[in-house]
C-alpha cells in the first residue's frame, strides 16, 4: 500500500513538471514581427503571427505567445565582432522563461537551420546553446551568476547581452560583466544574428545590433 501511494504521488509530481514543461501559448492579439524582419517560431505548429511587436521609440514591446526567433536577413556578420542587446522583463512570466540573442544563423527558414544563442532569465542564470536542425546542443547549462541579476518583486529585471567575438573565443557578457568566455570552436559564429524570445513573455527590447 505503501508503495502504491509512493508510486502515485511520484506520477503526479512528474504530471505537475510536465504540465509546466508544456504549458499553451498565450493568446496576444497577435500582429506578427515588424515589417523588415523574418521570425520562425521553435514548433511548427505554431504560428509567428501569434506573437505580438508594438513599436515604442527605439525599441520593442514584444508579447509572446509561442517561442521565436527574430531576425533581417541582412544582419550578418563574420570575423571580430560584437552583437549586443538590452531586454527588459516588464513582468513576470508564470514559470521561468527565458530570451536573448543568437548569432551565427544559417538556413534559417530550411529544416537544417543552425544558429547559436545566449539567454538568461530573471531567476539569475544564463545558457549558452547551438540548435542544429530541430535538435540543440548544450554548451553551457543554465549557470546561475551574481553577474545576472533576478527580476524584482514585480517581476521586473533589465538585462544587456553582448558576444564578443575575438579571433579564437567568444566572450559573454550581462550587464558589461563577462560572465563566460567559450572556443569559437563549440559554438557558430559567422552567419545571421537576430533576437530570441520565449513563450508567454511580455519584454521591451532594443533590436540586436553588431558593434
Amino acid at each position: 500500500m505503501r508503495t502504491m501511494w509512493i508510486a502515485a504521488a511520484m506520477v503526479g509530481v512528474v504530471s505537475v513538471s510536465a504540465a509546466q514543461d508544456h504549458d499553451k501559448d498565450k493568446a496576444t492579439g497577435g500582429g506578427g514581427v515588424p515589417a523588415g524582419f523574418m521570425g520562425r517560431t521553435d514548433r511548427e505548429t505554431a504560428k509567428i503571427a501569434d506573437a505580438k511587436y508594438v513599436a515604442k521609440g527605439t525599441k520593442w514591446e514584444i508579447t509572446t505567445g509561442p517561442a521565436h526567433i527574430v531576425y533581417a536577413a541582412k544582419n550578418t556578420a563574420t570575423g571580430g565582432y560584437a552583437v549586443t542587446s538590452t531586454i527588459e522583463q516588464l513582468e513576470a512570466p508564470a514559470h521561468p522563461e527565458a530570451y536573448g540573442i543568437f548569432f551565427g544563423g544559417k538556413d534559417l527558414d530550411q529544416p537544417t537551420q543552425t544558429y547559436t544563442y545566449f539567454e538568461v532569465r530573471g531567476t539569475g542564470e544564463y545558457l549558452i546553446k547551438v540548435r542544429e536542425g530541430d535538435k540543440t546542443r548544450t554548451v553551457t547549462n543554465w549557470t546561475a551568476s551574481n553577474d545576472v541579476p533576478k527580476a524584482d518583486a514585480a517581476g521586473k529585471g533589465s538585462y544587456k547581452l553582448t558576444v564578443h567575438f575575438a579571433p579564437d573565443v567568444a566572450h559573454f557578457y550581462v550587464n558589461d560583466k563577462l560572465v563566460a568566455t567559450v572556443p569559437k570552436k563549440d559554438i557558430t559564429s559567422e552567419g545571421i544574428y537576430g533576437l530570441r524570445v520565449n513563450h508567454n513573455l511580455h519584454v521591451a527590447v532594443t533590436p540586436v545590433e553588431k558593434k
